[in-house]
């Protein structure tokens, strides 16, 4: 109750003396940074009350009264204080400036030279996201997001064939996002120029490794190869005939794919797994080295030719 009798105080001190012509001023922040709002006001002349107020009603008022030395604060964030002391410098000072902030700040000064009004009006500013990104339709896109204002968009080289889009968001900031096609394009790299109050960047795309022949002949080559592999992984596994094998090996024996996937098949089994009737003609077999032993026929006692008698063998 004390703050709200000494804000109704001070400001009907302020509506009875009479005010001056009002002066305006305009303050560009970039959000998170500090804003700094003057006052100014004749120093050779002693300073009886300074008041700081915005539009609503229902807003900060922040006050100070020199022949009571105090100072008041009535419904103000704590964002919001005195740049330096009121009776020398009252500046207002907001930090950090966010996007709420924005609006319009009355300055009044009493003095013995009369009163007078000093408005500055506050607007925040907010850089964009800039990216710059290719798509295998052949299109270069560069995107400013969540910018305010918007942000404006060119491309080197320049293009007549470039397609602009905004989207509004609630807290009055922009998104703006420009394509251009690049297909036909015989240039090596596309720039991207974004141009802001808060920054200005620079994107480059080099176009050389971003092809969408490129990105086809890619695809092709490791579609083909996968449906190989995918082949010759099935025919191992169920194939287990020596004809599907043979045929399996002798097609890695005449092509450069996966040579290194049956170098062991080939080394290793071929031999053992290979049909007698595919035989090549210049094909030697090794013969055995191992030792055999010599096989010596019986030896028969002379008891066996005892009854032995050939005239017996015919009488039959």
């Amino acid at each position: 109750m004390a703050q709200t009798g000494a804000a109704l105080a001070t400001v009907l001190f302020l509506l009875i003396h009479p005010v001056e012509g009002a002066v305006y001023n305009v303050v560009t922040t970039e959000a998170g940074h500090e804003a700094v709002l003057s006052c100014p006001y004749d120093s050779m002349v002693s300073l009886l009350m300074v008041t700081w107020k915005t539009t609503c009603s229902t807003c900060c008022l922040l006050a100070y009264r020199r022949d009571r030395n105090e100072t008041m604060k009535l419904n103000c964030s704590e964002r919001m204080m005195w740049k330096y002391s009121p009776e020398s410098d009252p500046a207002l000072r907001i930090y950090p400036v966010n996007l709420g902030d924005e609006g319009n700040y009355t300055c009044e000064t009493a003095s013995s030279a009369g009163n007078f009004l000093f408005v500055s009006s506050l607007t925040v500013i907010v850089p964009p996201t800039v990216t710059l990104t290719s798509d295998r339709s052949g299109e270069a896109v560069c995107r400013a997001s969540v910018g305010k204002p918007a942000a404006e968009i060119s491309w080197i080289p320049a293009s007549n064939h470039s397609t602009e889009e905004e989207v509004h968001h609630p807290n009055g900031t922009v998104t703006r996002v420009s394509s251009i096609s690049w297909v036909n394009s015989t240039h090596p790299t596309v720039t991207c120029l974004v141009t802001h109050p808060a920054t200005n960047q620079t994107l480059s795309l080099d176009l050389s490794h971003t092809s969408p022949r490129l990105h086809y002949l890619l695809i092709g080559g490791s579609v083909g190869v996968a449906a190989v592999t995918g082949v010759i992984i099935y025919l191992i596994i169920r194939c287990r005939e020596k004809l599907a094998l043979f045929i399996i090996v002798h097609f890695a024996e005449n092509t450069n794919i996966s040579k290194f996937v049956f170098s062991h098949i080939k080394k290793k089994r071929f031999k053992r797994l290979r049909p007698s009737g595919f035989v090549k003609a210049n094909f030697r077999s090794t013969p055995s080295r191992e030792k055999t032993a010599t096989v010596k026929p019986p030896v028969l006692s002379d008891g066996i030719y005892q009854n032995y008698n050939p005239t017996r063998i015919y009488m039959n």
